[in-house]
């Protein structure tokens, strides 16, 4: 099945909708906020032609090269496949779009932030999942797309800790609709965290797609501006609430090191 990803009218995309969690256990919870997002080629970047965004350069909006992948500085692309090549899906590095809350103001941070990785015929065959917690850890989960599924379905064990109200028990169950990254597609993606006989949590996002332009981009300033500065606001503030109604407090355990 071919997708029009290298025929996509623009190198990059913006996303916006909304991101909602709901803990399943108790305490039970549940919070919902707006958010915006950006999807960009990565060997096309340079196509974008925008003012208000840079690549690794000081920008009011900028994707800059340190805050992901290694997070060394070192460009995306590689890091992306040979994580691909050690998972055995070096077939899907043809076209990588990497989706993101791009740095704002000098400021970013993403929970997750996903690489969509297509074979050269245009199929999607795989996705890094790059999630992040607010200890500073990072774990990518690198995971097959099955060919045709609608909607996708992955499975994972849980190997970083996220959340402190949360143990490591458990794996994570994605659900996520087929991109094709054109303007106005809608984008559905669904995280159940839980053991076999337990949902724990859930995660949902939800996002329509639009060009990415300057004035699209002045838009989510103007109506949303500090858009990373509030998603680590929005996870404390949660947590406090959390905290506050009972929940369990968990230590971070020793960290473990993801493959370079």
């Amino acid at each position: 099945m071919n997708e029009p990803t290298r025929d996509s009218p623009q190198p990059g995309l913006l996303h916006t909708g909304v991101v909602s969690h709901r803990r399943h256990v108790a305490p039970f919870y549940h919070f919902r906020y707006r958010i915006w997002m950006i999807s960009l080629d990565l060997d096309r970047i340079e196509q974008l032609g925008l003012r208000l965004f840079r690549q690794n350069h000081a920008g009011i909006i900028s994707l800059q090269d340190r805050d992901h992948g290694a997070r060394d500085g070192s460009p995306l692309r590689p890091w992306v496949e040979r994580h691909l090549q050690r998972a055995g899906l070096e077939a899907f590095s043809h076209t990588i779009r990497f989706m993101l809350i791009p740095r704002v103001l000098g400021y970013a941070f993403n929970p997750i932030s996903l690489y969509f990785c297509y074979n050269e015929a245009g199929s999607l065959g795989a996705v890094l999942h790059q999630v992040k917690n607010t200890f500073g850890d990072q774990q990518p989960y690198v995971l097959p797309v099955a060919p045709e599924a609608h909607p996708i379905r992955q499975t994972c064990p849980k190997r970083m800790h996220v959340s402190p109200f949360f143990d490591m028990h458990g794996g994570y169950r994605f659900a996520f609709t087929r991109p094709h990254f054109n303007a106005g597609e809608k984008f559905a993606l669904s995280i159940r965290y839980g053991t076999h006989d337990s949902l724990r949590l859930t995660a949902q996002m939800r996002l329509q797609a639009r060009e990415l332009t300057d004035h699209a981009l002045l838009r989510q300033l103007l109506v949303m501006p500090f858009m990373p500065m509030k998603v680590i606001a929005a996870i404390h503030w949660e947590a406090l609430k959390i905290w506050l109604r009972g929940a369990r407090y968990h230590k971070v355990p020793l960290h473990s090191q993801e493959p370079a």
